[in-house]
């Protein structure tokens, strides 16, 4: 097989695709022999049958159709794969006719559209900020005001306190279907129950709020008509419930001090002091896990910033797709409903629908950068390396892995991803790292 490439307009190729004639005539003479076993022929045993009586008997074009199909099936990928391109969309095949033809090459251009080459404004190493690798006070404050948080209990509030957004209340909650069956997986003496968290929807919450100590209320809630989880456990029976509720006591949260007697007795440290050193370093612990990936991410945006150029939308595109269904997997796979993620986290559909698209374009952003700069490096990858990340891969035949790739034409993709990785860590390497000040992590997590 022999390819050429020819440059078009707006990132289009057109790629011409030789099959020399030897290879044309034995792929008809398999072709054949496969025919002559496949169908019965009257008169010819199994295999025997000769070309005219295949010709007669399935239509004179039947033979070399199938393997004008197989031949330009198997070649285009590996014609992709030999001119080492990025297709983006659908090839486009330009010879509506094609038909093989013995002792001829068969010959055809298809035209696909690439991802382009850019270029970027600066080769030179990219200035990160990144946290301390210490844990710093604030952090330290910061996880001493969760395990406070855990550790809260609760005294009543006076009987004049109504209900609130963020209140706790003790409440007695009867819920009955259509039916006036009732539905014991809502139902509940004594509950405690925190307004705003989503347990129940948001029309329950706002039809209790005002109650003090003693009221009673009744009601009814479409629980299908918004996320929450208490609905997400009904399934079908989620619909309209009826709903009475007493609240016995509304609920003031008490947080413990952080003193001695709360790091001995109530978390088992020796002093206040071994409490302090293992929230310490348990943070820098964590740091050191996480600021490699941090400082990725972060030398990724600032390499982004030097792309010239937008990326095609067609690229973003695709990229949002592939977002999608690896979210919509993961979902599937932790059994939850894309309306409870979305009320978990206080989401919309449509500030979805923008986050993943600014996630999709970033993405293929990045990725055109990172081309860039192993370009600009003269990455290349040998037959020993691509070899290798099968051996990584874990799979219990690598060389046969490695061999249906290249039958398939793959190896093109997987020469990239390597190309990007490798220009990830040299960029990680060689980038100039600062300390990113406290008051500027608190800046971003507003």
């Amino acid at each position: 097989m022999k390819t050429q490439i020819e440059a078009l307009q707006d990132n289009q190729v057109k790629l011409t695709v030789t099959v020399e004639a030897a290879d044309v005539d034995a792929r008809i003479n398999k072709t054949y022999k496969d025919f002559a076993k496949k169908y019965r022929f009257p008169g010819f045993r199994p295999g025997k049958a000769p070309r005219p009586i295949i010709d007669n008997a399935l239509g004179a074009q039947a033979v070399v159709a199938t393997v004008t199909e197989e031949l330009v099936n198997e070649t285009y990928p590996l014609a992709i794969d030999a001119e080492d391109l990025f297709v983006v969309g659908r090839p486009e095949f330009t010879d509506e006719d094609l038909i093989v033809k013995e002792h001829e090459d068969l010959v055809y251009d298809v035209v696909v559209s690439v991802s382009p080459e850019f270029e970027l404004s600066s080769y030179e190493p990219v200035e990160v900020k990144l946290p301390a690798e210490e844990a710093t006070q604030k952090e330290i404050d910061d996880q001493l005001e969760q395990l406070r948080e855990y550790y809260y209990d609760f005294k009543d509030a006076p009987a004049n306190t109504k209900v609130k957004d963020g209140s706790f209340l003790d409440m007695n909650v009867k819920a009955t279907d259509a039916e006036g069956a009732e539905i014991e997986s809502l139902s509940a003496e004594g509950r405690i129950y925190e307004i705003g968290k989503g347990i129940f929807p948001a029309a329950f919450d706002a039809e209790i709020m005002g109650l003090k100590k003693g009221e009673s209320k009744q009601f009814t809630v479409d629980m299908a008509a918004e996320p929450s989880m208490m609905g997400q456990g009904l399934g079908d029976k989620a619909g309209e419930v009826s709903f009475d509720v007493t609240v016995n006591v509304l609920k003031k949260k008490i947080l413990p001090e952080v003193d001695e007697k709360f790091a001995t007795e109530t978390l088992g440290f020796k002093s206040l002091e071994d409490l302090m050193d293992n929230v310490k370093t348990s943070i820098s612990n964590q740091k050191k896990d996480m600021l490699p990936r941090l400082k990725e991410t972060e030398c990724l945006y600032a390499l982004q910033e030097r792309l010239e150029g937008e990326v095609p939308d067609n690229i973003v595109e695709e990229e949002e797709r592939m977002l999608l269904q690896s979210f919509f997997q993961q979902l599937q796979q932790q059994g939850l409903t894309f309306d409870f993620y979305l009320q978990s986290q206080g989401l919309t559909s449509d500030q979805f629908k923008e986050d993943i698209k600014k996630q999709a374009r970033d993405v293929a952003t990045q990725d055109a950068a990172l081309d860039a700069w192993a370009r600009h490096a003269d990455c290349t990858i040998t037959d020993e390396e691509i070899s290798e990340e099968f051996v990584k891969s874990g799979a219990k035949d690598p060389k046969a892995m490695e061999a249906e790739w290249r039958e398939n034409g793959q190896l093109h993709t997987l020469r990239r991803s390597i190309k990007r990785t490798r220009a990830v860590m040299e960029i990680m390497d060689s980038a100039i790292v600062t300390e990113r000040a406290e008051d500027e992590d608190a800046a971003d997590e507003k």
